[in-house]
């Protein structure tokens, strides 16, 4: 078996480190001893965008944000299913991870990140979010391996009480919060539900066969 390699190393603004390993043609991005994502499972994370589309379809130009460019999956999906006057807004915290989608992982972003639909966001999601009014169609979180502040305790503010209304105000009138997470948690679907979304609690297997572990989506309506 080919041995792992590191490509490269990434400070979190706030504290704690992201590292990008490669195995022949399969990468995988690590905090700690966590594996954030692997390029080999990427099911749960297309049908947060493809799920979503589903729910504001009759939108018209619709704008969407993703909250996380990881591997871009969430993305890739998105501008597959999206109409050619779309935008997607891409807010992603740390700059390394915008230069490896378009070094070391290029091949796998499929030029994505050059799609005139596309915008990147160097930030935080939250502070974009909060700053936004009626902006959005769609917004769609995967920045921790669910609604917790793993990669950074500062995450755990999109998912408060506080950060849920704010998530809201940001939508348009019938738009959809989609939160992947890598398990269930009811102290979150109670959250949307205190804060008058329509939820549904959706689970997702990680591959792509309908394989590996079982995620859970949240789509939830304002």
């Amino acid at each position: 078996m080919l041995p792992w390699i590191q490509l490269d190393t990434a400070k979190i603004p706030g504290g704690g480190e992201l590292r990008l390993k490669q195995r022949g043609t399969e990468f995988s991005i690590m905090l700690g001893t966590n594996e954030l994502m692997n390029s080999r499972l990427s099911g749960s994370e297309e049908a947060l965008a493809t799920l979503a589309f589903e729910r504001i379809k009759e939108h018209k130009r619709p704008h969407v944000l993703i909250g996380g460019l990881g591997m871009g999956f969430t993305l890739r999906a998105a501008l597959a299913v999206l109409p050619q006057d779309a935008k997607v807004t891409v807010a992603e915290l740390v700059p390394a991870v915008v230069d490896w989608a378009r070094g070391q992982m290029a091949e796998i972003y499929e030029g994505c990140l050059d799609d005139p639909r596309v915008a990147i966001h160097v930030g935080d999601v939250g502070a974009l979010i909060a700053k936004s009014r009626g902006q959005f169609d769609a917004i769609l979180l995967d920045v921790d391996n669910g609604p917790d502040g793993l990669t950074r305790e500062e995450n755990d503010g999109l998912y408060s009480h506080d950060g849920i209304r704010k998530s809201k105000a940001a939508l348009t009138k019938n738009g959809v919060l989609g939160v992947w997470s890598q398990g269930p948690d009811p102290r979150f679907t109670r959250r949307l539900k205190d804060c008058g979304y329509g939820v549904e609690e959706i689970p997702v297997r990680a591959g792509k066969t309908g394989r590996g572990k079982k995620h859970v989506i949240w789509m939830a309506k304002a």
